[in-house]
């Protein structure tokens, strides 16, 4: 993610060359040079015979290679780092090739981005009479793509459902192979799943899945899910995974409403998706990404997808970011059934908190706040608001402050920008949004004096208690440190035009 704070045209230079780690990539799944090297490594020379590539030039891609962590070499002796034993090698249980190479079959489509933002929609389409071996060569390709990208996140969604009774059926709506209802059948043994999809996409569907322990619990039902369904019954839990970002507004009225319609009373539904507050730079360009390859397709954000839901009458979790580029929301008709979740309470805080405005939402160890002594000295010699009504000497001193930190167990480093007015009044939202979730002790620290009321400006007799906060700084918390152990960057500015980052910590109980 950009750091707006590094000014370095390093970045822009990176932008401009990111395809030379996509052709890398690509040209060595696509040739299979990983699988190549399994089990125990070759020689280049060797492999270089079992390429048909000169063996010098190979040496020069392989040293490529190496420096982005895909390869070892020594010696004229190269093999696999564990990273590409684990999803690089052809029939590996987490082989991420065919993904990689639907990119590379998509990389086309992206060269008419000039003439797609020109006409406003796609520009670039199959051939009208494309033999039928080829479309369903273009369906297998995506289903495998798609089905890569599914495995990897399903390892990350299913303990959210480890506590709940054993689901007695799942809907699961542009299925594709099907790999997050897969997922939910190996973890439920009692339960049945309804593939709902394309008929192409099913009979691929079928033959994958065909001898599988699981296979005898699925159904397939070929559907145009742009069009009525025709299901016999409503199910437990029904699946959009990757359905929301394919359709325009107007169409994912309809997907929601026969979705609502076959979800039972007790059941969960659950939307997985790229969602636009959730790694914002992914979410962007998978936007455009749709652009060019969809008819009408665009990434929501989260609380876009939980409005259109309320409105139907379902309740819903916060978003609940994975440790990838998507997030899932789990919505119920009965608010009751959320509480089976596994959800970290706090995480849902911090999801919540972060909807407000915050650029970020981070939460931090209590015991990584530094509070030495040097930071009062730097209030006292060398800024103009000491002694202002909410600064030292009228504030929390240091041995307070530590103490303060000592009465809590967990906290959350909030980040935002200017103006001060605007940010201070974010975090007293987020502290008053604590409270009311229960967080009792709930309490904020923001950054830079006290901006809250417009007449007054930090600096005369404060006649608001209960909205003024002390700042970070001002009571002896070195706020570089702290940010930079919670694994953010906060530089000092040379410029007064420098973008300017705001930090805040809510302490909680």
């Amino acid at each position: 993610m950009h750091d707006p704070q590094d000014m370095n045209p390093q970045y822009l230079e990176d932008l401009a060359t990111g395809y030379w780690h996509s052709e890398v990539l690509f040209t060595a799944v696509e040739r299979g040079l990983f699988s190549l090297l399994e089990p125990d490594g070759k020689t280049v020379t060797a492999l270089a015979g079992e390429l048909g590539y000169d063996a010098a030039t190979l040496e020069r891609f392989i040293h490529a290679l190496s420096a982005l962590g895909l390869v070892f070499q020594a010696g004229g002796y190269c093999g696999n780092t564990k990273l590409s034993r684990k999803y690089l090698v052809r029939g590996a249980a987490d082989y991420q090739g065919d993904s990689i190479l639907w990119r590379k079959y998509l990389v086309t489509n992206w060269k008419t981005l000039d003439q797609c933002l020109e006409k406003g929609t796609r520009t670039l389409f199959p051939p009208a009479e494309e033999p039928e071996a080829a479309v369903r060569e273009r369906f297998r390709r995506y289903c495998l793509g798609m089905d890569c990208v599914v495995k990897n996140k399903i390892e990350q969604i299913l303990p959210i459902f480890s506590g709940l009774k054993t689901p007695r059926s799942i809907l699961d709506v542009g299925s594709g192979l099907g790999a997050f209802s897969i997922g939910f059948l190996k973890q439920f043994e009692g339960a049945t799943a309804t593939l709902l999809d394309m008929c192409q996409v099913l009979e691929y569907a079928s033959e994958t899945h065909a001898g599988q322990p699981y296979s005898g619990r699925i159904e397939y039902r070929p559907t145009n899910v742009l069009e009525p369904w025709d299901l016999p019954e409503k199910y437990d839990i029904v699946i959009l995974s990757n359905i929301v970002h394919a359709f325009a507004e107007t169409e994912i009225e309809h997907v929601l409403s026969e979705t609502i319609d076959h979800l039972s009373d007790d059941g969960l539904l659950i939307v997985h998706d790229f969602f636009l507050e959730h790694n914002p730079e992914k979410a962007a360009l998978s936007d455009l990404n749709m652009l060019i390859n969809t008819y009408n397709g665009k990434v929501y954000s989260g609380d876009w997808v939980r409005r259109q839901l309320e409105k139907r009458g379902l309740t819903s979790t916060e978003l609940i970011p994975l440790k990838s580029d998507t997030a899932i929301l789990v919505a119920a008709k009965k608010p009751d059934k959320l509480t089976g979740l596994c959800l970290s309470p706090l995480q849902q805080l911090a999801t919540q908190i972060q909807s407000l405005g915050f650029d970020l939402v981070k939460e931090i160890d209590v015991t990584s706040i530094q509070v030495p002594e040097w930071v009062g000295l730097k209030c006292e010699f060398g800024c103009d608001s000491f002694n202002s009504s909410h600064c030292p000497p009228n504030c929390i001193d240091p041995e307070k402050t530590r103490s303060m930190l000592n009465d809590y167990m967990k906290c959350l480093l909030l980040q935002g920008t200017p103006p001060t007015r605007a940010f201070q009044t974010l975090v007293l939202q987020a502290e008053h949004t604590a409270f009311k979730a229960g967080y009792y002790k709930a309490f904020s620290l923001w950054s830079g004096p006290c901006s809250i009321c417009l007449d007054c400006g930090g600096r005369g007799n404060c006649t608001n208690h209960k909205n003024a906060r002390p700042s970070m700084e001002s009571s002896g918390i070195d706020v570089f440190e702290t940010v930079r152990r919670a694994g953010l960057s906060l530089k000092t500015l040379p410029e007064n035009d420098d973008y300017v980052k705001y930090f805040g910590i809510l302490l909680l109980e």
